[in-house]
């Protein structure tokens, strides 16, 4: 929670400086478009500078349950962007991105299911426990820092009819962000660390996002 609050603080300032910088005149969408790849840029550079892939990188690209873990954060992130842009944009149809959206807890799902169905039951709980859970649940919200004062100084420059609810979403897709790139440093690769750990992380991320979307996003 700590994180949380440190990460809302921080973000404020940057979120004045960036919508300050981005230009009022462009259009809506090509703005966002560009903000949000700035935010994935952000995240990649602080990824890369501070934390770094894991050493066993290359062994782990061979394994089906490493690289599932981007077939979850991947949609997640695309789905839940697309539906910030489109909860800024009154009228704008959300079927594609809540579908994209959905994607991700159903294939999560599915992985939690065939990983208790393949594995003895006495090693659930270790699984999912892992080693790296205080990791996942600092370095997400770090990373996201980037992303979501990106996204958040963007939808500014929409017309959000609900403006803590578009923050949280803005939120999940920053947390799916960092999510993306934390995936290529941790080696808890079990679907079970991924379901229990990974969404503690996002809901942190989601409630800063409520925050400031509050604060940020009313007209």
């Amino acid at each position: 929670m700590s994180v949380m609050l440190e990460a809302d603080v921080k973000t404020d300032e940057l979120i004045e400086l960036l919508a300050q910088d981005a230009t009022p005149h462009w259009p809506f969408r090509p703005l966002f478009v560009m903000m949000a790849m700035g935010g994935v840029l952000i995240a990649g550079l602080t990824f890369v500078s501070f934390i770094g892939v894991r050493s066993d990188v290359d062994q782990a690209l061979k394994t089906v349950r490493f690289l599932f873990k981007f077939a979850i954060t991947v949609p997640l992130a695309t789905g839940a962007t697309s539906m910030a842009w489109a909860m800024s944009c009154p009228g704008t149809r959300r079927s594609r991105a809540l579908t994209i959206l959905a994607l991700a807890p159903v294939l999560l799902a599915v992985a939690v299911a065939l990983e208790l169905g393949a594995r003895p039951p006495q090693t659930w709980e270790a699984s999912m426990i892992g080693h790296n859970a205080r990791f996942c649940l600092t370095l997400i919200p770090l990373l996201s820092l980037g992303p979501l004062a990106c996204l958040i100084a963007a939808l500014r420059h929409g017309a959000p009819t609900r403006p803590g609810l578009t923050g949280a979403v803005a939120g999940l897709g920053a947390a799916a962000i960092a999510a993306t790139f934390y995936a290529a440093n941790c080696d808890d690769d079990s679907p079970l660390f991924v379901a229990l750990w990974y969404p503690i992380a996002f809901a942190m991320v989601s409630a800063a996002g409520y925050g400031l979307g509050r604060r940020f996003l009313k007209w």
